[in-house]
């Protein structure tokens, strides 16, 4: 058994492990972190899921000198939603390490507060290549003393246009630095990319997680002006409980919400247009059940971690067949079975061949007759997100509210799901038929001693 235990790991990083429940390692750590531990630089290709967050994270952290008050580990991601996922597992990892500091730097929020942050340097930063570039040239970020750079899904970063950014970035660290290098897929740019940036990198090569998900996949031949009422009978016939449509434009997913809320289900659009606060809140919304179908566009998307998120729908299939396994890849995890739907236009019949070229498998086809009109059989979410203005800041606590709410609002334990909070505001997921009274309440009560503007998104 692969066990974390047989590492030689830093001992302040059992505490973190136990939080996570992290015991048994999976392929990618298992051969990854003895290479990162000895300091090598490495090339892993890994799919979504693999655990290679814990890979990394945990050979920056062995490494870290909290003593050392300056940038010693730089973690690039592709996209604002995967680097906040980064470094909230790296915060948790990091749980034993006393005065241990990691910044989140991304674009989207103002620079005002990263610049004021940047005053006490952080022990490591996790961002997009963006907003680290824009502040390396205003001199507010210094990188000489990065001993680890982390690519984490280069392969994305490369696809979005950012190989002259890493570049630019890299050359800002420690010539000694180690180079991590995490991606999916390992085309012709990395290969290009990797040789100027590492020093003779060990490679890795793993499959998916220990239990591979099942993922019945399906496709379904339509017009493609009808691909919205397709869409609305795929979610009536397989009645999922959470689903992700992926588009490959950003105005379609506007265009789908619409098409799908006239239909009667609960659908928000995520892209990347959106402002980081609006996207956060959609996120939240879907993760928390309040909203059961999410159309997106794959860079927004990316880094979305769903728990038990029960089908992939592709609203048109991707012109590269990798991107097509990074979206099915976000059903089906941990072992439970997924459902990955696509919709394919007669023009689009050549991708579809390709995936089955390129895969080695040949897919199931069915029929499907596209809704026309309004149904009220339309699957309603359990759940409503109830949004306080108060926050972090103001020293609320998840148990302050739901005291107030099993309090003085006179709600049940059970009709209260996922509470998040966040520096000035907070989101508590009600049970769809208690909301009402939950806002009611709580705006003509208080929390914690203090009334907050409290309402219903």
């Amino acid at each position: 058994m692969n066990t974390f235990a047989t590492l030689a790991l830093n001992p302040n990083l059992s505490q973190g492990l136990d939080a996570l429940g992290y015991t048994e390692m999976t392929p990618v750590q298992a051969q990854g972190l003895p290479l990162i531990l000895a300091g090598s630089d490495l090339i892993a290709q890994a799919p979504t899921g693999s655990g290679k967050t814990a890979a990394f994270g945990l050979g920056i952290l062995h490494r870290i000198d909290v003593a050392n008050a300056r940038v010693q580990a730089l973690v690039l991601c592709p996209t604002r939603e995967l680097a906040d996922q980064v470094a909230r597992e790296i915060r948790k990892l990091a749980t034993g390490i006393a005065n241990f500091k990691v910044l989140l730097l991304t674009g989207g929020v103002s620079l005002r507060p990263q610049l004021a942050a940047l005053g006490r340097p952080p022990h490591v930063i996790v961002g997009t290549p963006g907003r680290v570039l824009e502040l390396l040239k205003q001199q507010a970020l210094k990188l000489g003393s990065v001993r680890t750079l982390v690519l984490d899904e280069a392969d994305r970063m490369l696809d979005m246009g950012f190989e002259e950014d890493i570049r630019q970035i890299a050359g800002k660290t420690g010539k000694e630095r180690q180079t991590l290098l995490f991606s999916a897929t390992y085309p012709n740019a990395i290969r290009e990319l990797a040789p100027s940036l590492m020093r003779e990198p060990a490679e890795i090569t793993v499959g998916a997680a220990v239990e591979q998900p099942i993922v019945e996949q399906i496709f379904h031949e339509v017009d493609a002006a009808q691909r919205a009422g397709a869409v609305a009978a795929l979610l009536l016939t397989h009645h999922p409980d959470s689903a992700v449509v992926f588009c490959n434009m950003r105005r379609d997913t506007e265009e789908l919400v619409t098409a799908l809320k006239g239909f009667g289900f609960s659908a928000l659009a995520l892209h990347g247009d959106m402002e980081q606060r609006d996207r956060d809140e959609i996120l939240l919304r879907f993760a928390n059940g309040s909203c059961s179908v999410l159309a997106a566009s794959d860079v927004a998307a990316r880094g979305l971690d769903i728990k038990d998120l029960a089908a992939v729908i592709n609203y048109e299939l991707p012109s590269d067949p990798d991107v097509y396994l990074h979206r099915i890849g976000r059903t089906g995890r941990a072992g439970r079975g997924g459902m990955a739907l696509s919709l394919v236009a007669a023009r689009e019949m050549p991708r579809a061949h390709a995936l089955r070229d390129q895969h080695g498998q040949d897919y199931r086809w069915a029929s499907v007759v596209p809704l026309r009109t309004r149904t009220s059989a339309a699957p309603q979410p359990k759940m409503a997100t109830l949004r306080i203005d108060a926050g972090k800041t103001d020293k609320l606590r998840a148990g302050d509210i739901l005291g107030a709410l099993t309090g003085d609002a006179g709600l049940k334990a059970d009709a209260i799901g996922k509470i998040d909070i966040f520096p000035t505001r907070s989101y508590v997921a009600i049970r769809r038929d208690m909301l009402a009274q939950a806002v009611k309440r709580l705006s003509d009560g208080k929390i914690k001693g203090r009334n907050f503007r409290v309402r219903a998104i």
